[in-house]
């Protein structure tokens, strides 16, 4: 039988081993806890990060897509605010007769030459004429009816007249075409 004095002792040694085992046990819970703490923290940090980044992509974005839409458009106002000066000048040379011409030629030629330059200050700035033929089709998204008329030979929606052209900037319209339409009916 062994000693109870032994026995005390192994009790000891292992109620103190046991107790130690705890202490390292609960350690190690510890840092576990604080090491899945650190990991979500870390998660939160990096959805964060990427979410920033994102929007700061995205302004980056918006950013290069205003500066491109202020490039193309920006001029909008003088564009559309220089349209009656091409009107009044082709007006002008529409309303010059032959003995005029040969009279003021040299003036003519001046008002020409100027709605030329016009026309190429137009065009490097993105500026295209909308120019419908009488006999097309009616387009909303290009044309403003002046007036309806029934013109026999034609049919609703048929192009009569032609008023004022329009301009283009790039792909935005500037001014719609100027139209009369006819309301013939289809028949």
């Amino acid at each position: 039988m062994a000693d109870p004095k032994e026995e005390d002792f192994l009790d000891d040694i292992a109620a103190a081993e046991a107790e130690e085992l705890a202490e390292e046990i609960a350690e190690i819970d510890a840092a576990e806890a604080e090491l899945d703490a650190l990991r979500a923290e870390r998660d939160e940090f990096k959805d964060k990060f990427m979410r920033a980044l994102a929007d700061a992509e995205n302004a980056r974005k918006r950013g290069d897509k205003m500066r491109r839409d202020a490039e193309q458009y920006g001029g909008s106002k003088l564009a559309r605010d220089m349209l009656p000066v091409y009107d009044n000048m082709k007006r002008a040379l529409e309303a010059a007769t032959d003995e005029q011409r040969d009279v003021s030629a040299a003036l003519i030629e001046g008002v020409e030459l100027t709605m030329r330059e016009l026309l190429n200050v137009f065009s490097r700035h993105g500026i295209t004429i909308i120019a419908p033929e009488v006999g097309e089709k009616f387009d909303p998204n290009h044309h403003e009816a002046m007036f309806e008329a029934p013109v026999p030979g034609t049919t609703a929606g048929d192009i009569i007249q032609v008023s004022a052209e329009g301009f283009m900037l790039h792909d935005r319209l500037l001014r719609p075409a100027q139209v009369g339409v006819s309301s013939t009916p289809k028949g």
